[in-house]
C-alpha cells in the first residue's frame, strides 16, 4: 500500500480534490440540482452538518458560451462551519451537509463512495505518472491511450471504478500501463452465441491465437473427455475470472460446459476505457471484455443483446462507408469494426451478477490502417497536457496556426459524421472516447470511429437505404439502463444522440480548452462549426428534406444529466434541453 500512501500525501493529491470537486459543483449546478445564491459571479450553497450546524461553500463560478456550461472559477471551495472557513475537503460532508437539495437520501452513501473513490484512484494515476516523467509527444496510438490519464471531463465520477481495490487499481488501471495476460476458457456452444462479420472466415479467432496455442487449447478440450469443435474460445480478464466467473459459473465449470485452457502467452495493455485491451507486440484484434465494475455512471459487462449485434452493426456501418464515395473516397473514413463477438450465458439463472459478466468483441486494430507518414491520437488526447501543463497539441496549433488548426480539425470530424446521420439516418455516440483523429504532423487529415455494438441509433423507418439495415437483437426487459436503445421513431433522440456526444462533450470541451489555452474565442470556434456543417449541405442539395428532418441547427439539444443519473433510479431518461451553438446563426 505504499505506493498508495505516496500518492494521498503528495502535493498533487490536492488538484485532483479539486478537479472532482469542481466537476461535481459544475454539473451539479448545470443539471440545477442545486440553486445557490448568487451575487455576480459569487456563489453561495447552504446546508447542514451532522450536529446540525449551518454549513455554508463559497466558490465563485460563471457561464460559458457553448451550451451556457458552467464554469468554476480557479479559487478552491471555502466550507464555512461553526463560524470557521476553510477548503472544502471533503467529497462525503459536502454530499451529505446539502442532503436536502440533493434529495437523494438512499443513494447518497453510494455516490458519496463513488467521488472518494474517483478521487483516490485518480490521485494514485497522478502520481505514477509523476513519478515516470510521462512525454505525450511523440507517443503512438496503442502509448496514448495508457498515457492520457484525464478521464471524462465533465462527469464527477469519472475514475471510481467500484470494484476494483487500490491494488487492483495498480494491476488493471490504464494508466499504470502493466501487461497482463488474459485467461482463455473453452465455452460449449449450448452456452455461447458467436457472431461474426460476414467477412470474416470461421477460423479467425483461431488465426488470431496461432496454431500452436490452438493446438493445445484443443488438447485440454480433449483431455476432459469433450470435441474442440463443440466449443468456442473466449479470453477472459484475469480480475473478472478471479472475482466474479470462478463462483457465479461454478456449475458450468463442474458440468464441463466450461473449460479452463490457460492463459495467452502475449502480454496486453488496457486502454483507457480499462476493458479494451491491446496487444503489446502484435497488430492482433483489440479485445473487449466483460468487467463487472462501475465507471462513469455505467456498468461494464457486455449485454449479451449488444455483442451479438456488434459484428451485424459493424457490417452494416462498413457498407455504408464503402458505398458512399464522399465518406469512403473524399474522407477515408475509417470504420473499426467490431469484427467478432462471443457472449456466454448459463443455462440457468444464476442471478443478476452473471448478466453479461462472459463475454469478448474482436474489434479491429488501428496501426494496420495508418498510411507511413499518419498518427493517430485518440480525441481526448487534444484538450491533454503534458506534465508542465503544455498542451499535447500546441506544436500542431503552433505549426499551422490555432484558426488554420480549428478549421482542418471541424471539416475532418464534422462532415462525415453529420453525412452519416443526415445523408443516412445513423446517429454515431461520437464522443471524444470513440474517436481517434488522424493526423500527418499535427494536421487533421481524418477520422477513426470505434465502439458500435451500443453506441448507434437510428429510425429504421427513416434510414436511407432500410435494405441494407439487418435486424438487431433488441434490449431486453430486465436490462436497467434505460439509456441503452439503439432504435426509435422519435427522430429528436436520434439527432440529440450525435450531437450530445459530439458536440456537448466531445468538441464543447476542445472550445473551452482553446479559449483557455490560446485565447481563441468560443463563438468562433463555433462559428467555424456552423460554416463546416452549411458547406457540406451545399454540397448536397438533394438531401434539404432530410436536413430538415435531421435538424442539427435545432435552437435546443436534450443534454443526458450524467451526474443526476447516479443520484436517481436509471429507470427513465434523464435529459434536459440547452441550447446549441450550432443554432446561433446571428453570430455569423
Amino acid at each position: 500500500m505504499t505506493t498508495v500512501q505516496d500518492a494521498l500525501r503528495h502535493p498533487r493529491f490536492a488538484l485532483v480534490r479539486r478537479r472532482v470537486f469542481r466537476q461535481l459543483l459544475e454539473s451539479l449546478l448545470y443539471e440545477e440540482v442545486l440553486e445557490p445564491r448568487v451575487s455576480g459571479d459569487h456563489h453561495v450553497l447552504t446546508g447542514t452538518d451532522a450536529h446540525g450546524r449551518a454549513v455554508t461553500y463559497e466558490f465563485t463560478a460563471a457561464r460559458r458560451y457553448g451550451f451556457e456550461r458552467v464554469r468554476l472559477g480557479p479559487e478552491p471551495v471555502s466550507r464555512t462551519v461553526g463560524g470557521v472557513t476553510a477548503e472544502a475537503d471533503s467529497l462525503r460532508h459536502f454530499v451529505f451537509d446539502l442532503r436536502e437539495q440533493l434529495g437523494a437520501d438512499d443513494r447518497l452513501t453510494g455516490f458519496a463512495r463513488e467521488l472518494e473513490a474517483t478521487l483516490i484512484k485518480d490521485a494514485m494515476a497522478q502520481h505514477a505518472r509523476f513519478q515516470r516523467a510521462d512525454v505525450l509527444a511523440g507517443a503512438d496510438f496503442d502509448a496514448l491511450e495508457c498515457l492520457i490519464t484525464d478521464g471524462h471531463p465533465y462527469h464527477p465520477a469519472y475514475k471510481s471504478r467500484l470494484g476494483f481495490d487500490f491494488e487492483d487499481n495498480l494491476r488493471w488501471g490504464p494508466e499504470f500501463a502493466r501487461p497482463l495476460r488474459v485467461l482463455w476458457l473453452a465455452a460449449h456452444h449450448g452456452i455461447a452465441t458467436v457472431s461474426t462479420s460476414e467477412s470474416l472466415p470461421a477460423s479467425f479467432v483461431a488465426d488470431q491465437l496461432g496454431p500452436g496455442p490452438v493446438e493445445a487449447f484443443q488438447q485440454v478440450i480433449r483431455q476432459h473427455g469433450h470435441a474442440p469443435e463443440d466449443y468456442a474460445l473466449v479470453p477472459v480478464h484475469p480480475w473478472q475470472w478471479r472475482e466474479v466467473l470462478s463462483e457465479v459459473m461454478a456449475d458450468e465449470l463442474r458440468s464441463g460446459e466450461l473449460i479452463v485452457l490457460g492463459e495467452d502467452a502475449a502480454p496486453l495493455r488496457p486502454q483507457q476505457s480499462i476493458r479494451t485491451l491491446s496487444y503489446v507486440d502484435s497488430d492482433r484484434a483489440y479485445l473487449k471484455l466483460s468487467l463487472s465494475i462501475v465507471n462513469t455512471s455505467t456498468s461494464r459487462v457486455l449485454a449479451p443483446h449488444t455483442v451479438a449485434n456488434a459484428p451485424r452493426i459493424s457490417d452494416w456501418l462498413k457498407r455504408i462507408v464503402a458505398g458512399d464515395p464522399y465518406l469512403n473516397d473524399t474522407h477515408r473514413l475509417v470504420v473499426l469494426g467490431e469484427v467478432a463477438a462471443t457472449s456466454v450465458e448459463p443455462r440457468e439463472e444464476s442471478g443478476p451478477e452473471s448478466y453479461g459478466a462472459l463475454a469478448c468483441i474482436w474489434r479491429d486494430n488501428l496501426k494496420p490502417r495508418l498510411s507511413a507518414e499518419e498518427r493517430a491520437v485518440p480525441f481526448n488526447g487534444l484538450i491533454s497536457r503534458e506534465l508542465d501543463g503544455t498542451p499535447l497539441i500546441d506544436p500542431w496549433v503552433r505549426a499551422h496556426g490555432v484558426e488554420q488548426w480549428v478549421r482542418d480539425l471541424l471539416s475532418v470530424t464534422l462532415p462525415p459524421l453529420v453525412h452519416l446521420l443526415q445523408g443516412h439516418g445513423v446517429a454515431l455516440e461520437s464522443h471524444a472516447q470513440n474517436m481517434a483523429l488522424i493526423h500527418v504532423g499535427g494536421r487533421p487529415a481524418r477520422l477513426a470511429l470505434r465502439d458500435f455494438h451500443d453506441g448507434v441509433r437510428f429510425s429504421r423507418a427513416r434510414l436511407a437505404r432500410p435494405e441494407l439495415c439487418p435486424e438487431l437483437a433488441g434490449t431486453p426487459a430486465h436490462h436497467v439502463n434505460r439509456n441503452s436503445f439503439v432504435e426509435t421513431d422519435d427522430l429528436d433522440l436520434v439527432v440529440d444522440y450525435l450531437l450530445d456526444a459530439l458536440l456537448f462533450i466531445n468538441l464543447g470541451e476542445l472550445s473551452l480548452f482553446l479559449a483557455d489555452s490560446y485565447g481563441f474565442d468560443e463563438r468562433e470556434f463555433w462559428s467555424i462549426a456552423r460554416r463546416t456543417v452549411h458547406d457540406y449541405q451545399r454540397r448536397f442539395p438533394e438531401l434539404e428534406q432530410r436536413f430538415a428532418e435531421f435538424d442539427v441547427f435545432k435552437p435546443g439539444i436534450g443534454i443526458e444529466k450524467l451526474t443526476t443519473r447516479r443520484l436517481l433510479p436509471d429507470t427513465e431518461l434523464r435529459l434536459h434541453v440547452k441550447p446549441n451553438p450550432l443554432a446561433d446563426a446571428k453570430e455569423d
